[in-house]
């Protein structure tokens, strides 16, 4: 066995010998309380130090400093016990005892020392009965060079449970934002037992702790007979006493951190970053109530469920019907597969207007799976200022993709769709907590993250991980939208499930990609030296496009015989491997008109090169708005329409299987030399043979201000969440704006929204291209947007399918044109043989009209 110990502890003078008299004399129960002034006296300043006494007393609180001796102390609320030559001096081999200097700079106690050994050791603790939580505190680090920290790798069992399993505490710390780690576990002890925490090294390597703290916890608080079991294979799942729990996230929502002795004295440490696990629309519109004056009253909850702090804030959507009908608000959280886990929420209503039954009322979702239809916090606690929590338990035995070692957890808050429920179309959540519960071999253990680059031997390891780990997030529903690359995963999404649609012929070259080996592609196979002499190396002269993606260059192949475009991908573009591998897939298996057409690839030297034919007019963004190019006339836009249509009716319904494009938007519909639109970017598509589904279940991706709301509430995809898309693109080509602009007025953000809105209201004209104004034939206006209006209909099935899209613009097309044919709209630059009447031409007046009465049957939908 070694103790290391560290350098001259710091001091604290007019406390250092002084511990919390409270904790004091529960650490040691035999000890008759101190009634002296001196205690008392103490006893003041630590309520004024924490500001109340704990709403909760524990029976047994153990703090172990492993490898001290004495009661080794610099935290001020807190005793600490070293574990050399007293009653908690762990069983094992310790022949190699040696004292030796640590390299952390770590200053706090337990992490100023460590226990460390090559062989198997064991903890033996006495404690009463009932439930405790186990804290397994470490500070990886390389101990006299002996003990490399990349080396230590062990196993951890405790009551019965395995709780670590080949644990790698540098990588695991490193993964999760730095040192000090610590691991939080919840088991029962029996009556007349004892805890055993044995620490067993896998082979070569080395088992190392610094601090354990066994702390009671009440009788039945997580260990709850009835939570919300959220599936349809059983309908109850209780959490018995031969259960063990591991706590994964603890979240003081919209709060700040809630350190140990602030807890309710159960010694709990609450996070405060719930904004790194929420999506992008979240991030983006979500807002932070608090109330710190508010009196709460703990009726329905026991007072110690959660520090107050967790109830006076929180997060909401806001109070602005139209931006939540928008969005959800959902939190993506990466977990171990294979487990069920218990899922507590903490709520409280302390804003002054919610007072009322029906005030806000909301929908929550978990994993996927609807867990409460019509969630109102007053119902669940009776009145405002009164805490309440939820408890759910849900299944995540979804494989992960490819290399993934993790799963997502979705957690969404929904408005109402029905506004006759709620007086404010709004959610709120206050605090969250996840546990892990043990598998039915009392097993606890995940895998360890993927490793990062790591020094054996830092003269000063790094305080925080140089790049912590993100959850992606798809999206849930859910997430992952941001301009859709938010949760696309980085370079690990490996040996996916392929599909495969019809055979088109024989593929030039194998390709080397170690995601897929022995795979083949339809399309054509370069080399690294291909691609620089196509782009003279990358010349910064031949980029003609750029994204988060990469830059795309424009070069020559076959001896400059035939230009290309030529995109490649950065390493640390949120793309990926995934979306490159989909992209091969996808276009070397189709060929269509009017589908971008893959000329091949090149992944030599780790690259991710795609080869397109060259589309010489560029997006038809770059035709709309922010350019200095000519207004498209109206006609040609209809044509550019419904080529790009067609392409998507093709993937839906013209090849074996459906194909969902899932990212349709004005910057992936390309134009060739003779404006041929062509649909490009396949990287988020997704595709079935089978005819009979109805919808894929899949993370949410996409574009922000493109995205299916029905989509992202329910996470089902379906061709109709392209068809909504491509409603967007067609406002896009009317409007001649974007999809999203943040600098506009709340009500006209979103490009979807304010068309709609608009026309409900009969102010159309407001947002049509002051170039088409008096040059579109009114039937055709008429035409269009009913078919654009439809598109965007809030419902999926009541959206039209592309082939009726393609028919109804078509038609469109043909009314302008035989218009044209008969007369001159004002303001045209084509010559006709008659003047254009006031019927044939559509006026501001007229538009104004259209909008309020054509469409009159097609009504706003009230939520989302």
């Amino acid at each position: 066995m070694l103790v290391i110990p560290y350098h001259k502890q710091s001091s604290f003078p007019c406390f250092q010998l002084h511990p919390h008299p409270l904790i004091f004399h529960l650490t040691l129960p035999t000890m008759k309380p101190i009634t002296t002034p001196l205690y008392l006296s103490l006893f003041f300043i630590t309520l004024f130090l924490t500001g109340q006494s704990q709403p909760y007393t524990p029976v047994d609180n153990i703090t172990l400093a492993c490898g001290n001796s004495g009661q080794p102390t610099n935290d001020l609320l807190r005793t600490w016990t070293g574990d050399v030559n007293s009653k908690f001096t762990p069983i094992g081999n310790a022949s190699e005892s040696i004292t030796a200097p640590m390299s952390s700079t770590a200053s706090q106690v337990p992490y100023t020392k460590a226990r460390l050994s090559r062989s198997e050791f064991t903890y033996t603790i006495p404690l009463s009965p009932g439930q405790k939580f186990i804290r397994l505190h470490f500070n990886p680090d390389t101990y006299n060079n002996n003990f490399q920290r990349s080396n230590s790798l062990f196993s951890v069992t405790a009551a019965g449970f395995t709780l670590l399993k080949d644990f790698n505490a540098s990588v695991t710390a490193d993964a999760s934002g730095g040192s000090p780690l610590v691991k939080e576990f919840c088991v029962n002890i029996e009556t007349g037992q004892r805890l055993d925490i044995t620490f067993t090294p896998s082979k070569d390597a080395y088992a190392f702790i610094n601090g354990i703290e066994v702390v009671s916890m009440p009788t039945g608080f997580y260990y709850t007979s009835s939570p919300n079991f959220i599936d349809t294979s059983a309908s109850s799942y209780p959490i018995r006493n031969d259960t063990a729990l591991e706590m994964v996230y603890r979240i003081n929502v919209g709060g700040g951190p809630i350190a140990p002795d602030e807890d309710t004295g159960m010694y709990r440490n609450w996070d405060s970053a719930d904004d790194k696990y929420l999506d992008y629309l979240s991030k983006q519109f979500s807002v932070l109530p608090q109330n710190n004056t508010i009196e709460l009253n703990f009726l329905t909850v026991p007072e110690y469920s959660a520090p107050k702090r967790v109830y006076t804030t929180g997060r909401s959507m806001g109070m602005n019907t139209t931006i939540n009908k928008s969005y959800n608000l959902t939190w993506i959280f990466p977990l171990d597969p294979k487990f069920y886990y218990l899922v507590r929420l903490h709520f409280c209503e302390f804003e002054s207007d919610i007072t009322e039954v029906g005030d806000r009322a909301f929908q929550i979702f978990i994993a996927n799976q609807t867990a409460e239809r019509l969630a109102d916090v007053i119902v669940w606690s009776g009145a405002n200022g009164n805490p309440v929590y939820r408890d759910y338990v849900v299944g995540m035995f979804k494989p992960p993709v490819g290399s993934e070692k993790k799963v997502n957890l979705y957690l969404v808050l929904a408005a109402l769709q029905k506004y006759s429920y709620t007086k404010y179309n709004d959610a709120i959540l206050n605090g969250l907590e996840i546990f892990k519960l043990s598998d039915s071999t009392g097993n606890l253990a995940g895998p360890n993250p993927d490793p990062r680059t790591q020094v054996d031997a830092p003269k000063v390891p790094p305080k925080s991980s140089p790049g912590k780990k993100k959850s992606t997030p798809v999206v849930g529903i859910i997430a992952g939208v941001a301009s859709g690359l938010v949760f696309s995963v980085l370079g690990y999404m490996v040996f996916r499930r392929r599909w495969k649609v019809k055979d088109s012929g024989s593929c030039n070259k194998r390709m080397k990609f170690t995601t897929t080996p022995g795979s083949s592609y339809r399309c054509r196979c370069f080399s690294l030296a291909e691609i620089k002499a196509a782009t003279k190396n990358f010349s910064d002269a031949f980029i003609i496009g750029a994204g988060g993606f990469g830059n795309v260059y424009k070069g020559c192949i076959d001896s400059g015989v035939t230009p290309v475009a030529i995109k490649r991908l950065k390493p640390e573009s949120s793309q990926g491997v995934h979306e490159f591998e989909t992209e091969i897939e996808m276009l070397s298996e189709l060929r269509h008109r009017h589908l971008v057409s893959l000329i091949g690839y090149c992944t030599d030297k780790g690259e991710m090169i795609l080869v397109y034919d060259y589309m010489a007019q560029g997006t038809l963004r770059s035709h709309l708005y922010h350019t200095n190019k000519p207004s498209l006339p109206w006609d040609q836009r209809l044509q550019i329409c419904i080529g790009a249509a067609r392409g998507l009716q093709y993937l839906h319904s013209g090849v074996k299987g459906t194909i969902i494009h899932r990212d349709v938007k004005s910057t992936n519909i390309l134009l060739d030399d003779k404006w041929v639109a062509k649909v490009s970017d396949f990287g988020l598509s997704k595709g079935t043979t089978d005819m009979s589904t109805t919808h894929i279940s899949t993370n949410v991706k996409g574009s922000f201000g493109y995205l299916d709301p029905e989509y992202y509430r329910r996470q089902c995809l379906t061709e109709k969440s392209d068809v909504y898309s491509f409603g967007v693109v067609l406002c896009e080509v009317l409007c001649a704006r974007a999809a999203v602009i943040h600098t506009e007025e709340l009500k006209q953000a979103s490009l979807a929204e304010w068309a709609k809105s608009c026309h409900e209201i009969g102010e159309l004209d407001q947002i049509i291209d002051p170039s088409l104004r008096g040059n579109i034939i009114a039937e055709c206006l008429n035409k269009f947007t009913d078919i654009a209006i439809s598109c965007m209909h809030e419902n999926g099935t009541e959206r039209p399918s592309m082939t009726a899209v393609v028919r109804e613009l078509e038609h469109a097309l043909q009314l302008q044109q035989s218009a044209e044919g008969k007369s001159k709209c004002p303001g045209r630059n084509v010559e006709t043989e008659t003047s254009c009447s006031e019927q044939n031409c559509a006026t501001n007046d007229s538009i104004k009209c259209i909008s309020a009465t054509i469409f009159s049957e097609i009504n706003n939908p009230s939520g989302r």
